[in-house]
Formats: structure tokens, sequence, C-alpha cells
């Protein structure tokens, strides 16, 4: 099982995700996700860089693999567009860069006024948006007229010496037929083992399952319940309004419904190792080959040094 470390773009400023993914390999995590959002879910987490800027700015801090978690290539950011930003980000990273893909969520992709196409459709602009990114990675010009992208004499010139890998995000059975058929691997946040199980006998195979996790470092489990419920209480609004609800205010509104026993049940909360490592061995159960750890709240050097001296090692 590898631990990485999941850089949350919501609520931390660029200098703090450079420095959590500093001290994440100092710590021995083996890999970073990072967040691809337009906004925040809630005013209260209050950031929101644009990923490709950090991206780059990591490629100059640390070695470790990084993987989006997830872009949306569909609506905010044309295809060709991501393919181009996704070499040079692999060749910044010596090809340690791996995209995740997903549908999205209109909090981030309708921010120009365009209409929220339904879920099958958004699955059908994702299928069609990973060709036309994977055209242009194989290099020359490329002309693709499809149903919901134009592309025209258009070449990436600086490209990795391989491919970019694509994983797939999954959370119901479409999309996780659409992650074996299309994916490189699956990514979700669950820990179910029946998603891994179907990703593996529909196409996926072996290919690398990822999987992560919310975390809330407080020196009491009842202070960490607080820290969360504050910062994340949109973890707990359910169903297919995270796909749906347009901006941070209406997360805010249905957030209200949300309880701290919610949260609680949402989050792994306090400063002791065994419920950290016990989350991380319910995805192994699942039978994924990573998961990857979000810190909510300030707490975050704590969070990794926790880490460092009772988790990973125990974990190896």
């Amino acid at each position: 099982m590898r631990i990485g470390y999941f850089l949350s773009s919501e609520e931390y400023t660029p200098a703090e995700l450079i420095e959590q993914a500093r001290l994440a390999e100092e710590a021995g995590f083996e890999g970073l996700w990072i967040s691809d959002h337009y906004h925040p879910w809630v005013d209260a987490q209050g950031q929101s860089p644009f990923v490709w800027s950090m991206i780059g700015a990591l490629s100059q801090v640390t070695r470790l693999p990084v993987t989006t978690a997830v872009t949306a290539p569909t609506m905010r950011i044309h295809p060709a567009i991501i393919a181009q930003a996704v070499a040079t980000s692999a060749v910044l990273h010596e090809g340690r860069f791996v995209l995740g893909v997903g549908s999205g969520e209109a909090l981030n992709e309708h921010i120009f006024g365009d209409a929220w196409p339904r879920a099958d459709v958004r699955l059908e602009m994702l299928e069609e948006a990973v060709e036309v990114m994977r055209k242009l990675w194989a290099g020359g010009f490329v002309d693709h007229d499809g149903e919901h992208y134009v592309v025209e004499n258009a070449r990436i010139y600086t490209l990795p010496e391989q491919q970019p890998l694509v994983y797939v995000s999954g959370f119901g059975p479409k999309s996780i037929d659409l992650a074996a058929r299309i994916g490189d691997g699956f990514v979700s946040t669950k820990p179910e083992a029946d998603d891994v199980k179907r990703f593996r006998s529909n196409g996926g195979g072996k290919k690398v399952a990822q999987g992560g996790f919310k975390a809330c470092w407080a020196p009491t489990v009842e202070q960490a319940v607080d820290i969360a419920y504050e910062k994340w209480p949109n973890a707990g609004v359910p169903g297919e309004l995270s796909q749906v609800l347009p901006s941070p205010r209406h997360f805010e509104q249905a957030s209200q419904l949300v309880t701290k026993d919610q949260i609680k049940d949402s989050f792994v909360c306090g400063s002791e190792a065994g419920p950290q490592l016990e989350m991380i061995g319910k995805y192994a159960d699942a039978g994924y080959d990573e998961v990857y750890v979000a810190n909510v709240g300030p707490n975050y050097r704590e969070l990794i040094d926790l880490y460092a001296k009772e988790v990973i090692p125990n974990v190896r």
C-alpha cells in the first residue's frame, strides 16, 4: 500500500501547499494528490489557487509523483488546452505526473453560464475529452470533429517521453465502467470493495486504484470535529448535490442540514495513529493500491508528523 498526501487547494494558500508538499516528502509519503477547483466548497475554506500554476511550482520543490484529484477537462478549460498543460507538467515532473479526471461539478465548471449537462452527457464529454488529449499527446497535427469538441491544426510541441497516464474517478456504476474502459487507473474517495471489484472485472484488471480520505488533527477528537465542521460541512451533503449546486453559498445553505455527528463519521479526527491506520486498512481491504490523506484545518504539520512517526512505519 502506497501512502500519499492530498493537497487541498480549496483550503490552503499556494505557500502552504508548497510547504505541505515538502513536509510530506520528508515524512516519507510516496505521492501527492492535488485538487483542481475554481471555487472552494464553502467560504470558510477560503482558497482556490490555479492548479496548473501549483503543479509547476511543485516540480521545483519535490520529486514525489503528483496526480490531480481530479480535473474535469470538459467545460471550464477545453481538453486541447488541458492536454498542453498536462504535457508540460509531465515534462517538469520528469514523467511523475498523472492526470486524474472526472465529470466535474457545477461549482467549478459552470462559470461561463453554460447549461450544466446531465450526468450521462458529462460522461460522454469526459470520454471524448480523453480521446482528444491522447491524440494530441501522440504528436503531430490533430484535427478532431466530435460531438462535443472541435480541434483544428493543433499540435503540442513540448511532450514527455511517454504519454501521460489518465486515471478516471468513479462513484457510480456508469462512471466506474467508464474508468475501466478508458482509464489507466481508478480514483475514488470511498473504501468500497465492490467499486474496485467492478473496475477490475470490467476492464481495469491490475491497473492502479487510488483512494483518498480526509483527516483532522487536533489534541482531542472533539476539537477536531469542531474544526472539520467549520471548514468542511459540505462533506455531509448527500447524493448528487455535490455535482449540481453551483456556488459556495449554495453548499453553505445545504450544509445547514449537516450535523457534527455526520462530519465525525466522514473524517478521521484526533491525534492518535490508530484511527488513521484503521482507515488505511479499510482501503487496503477494499483492494486499493494507493491511499491519500488530506488534512483539514491549521494543524497539517502535526498530522504529517504523526504519519512520519507512527503511521507510515506501521503501514510498511
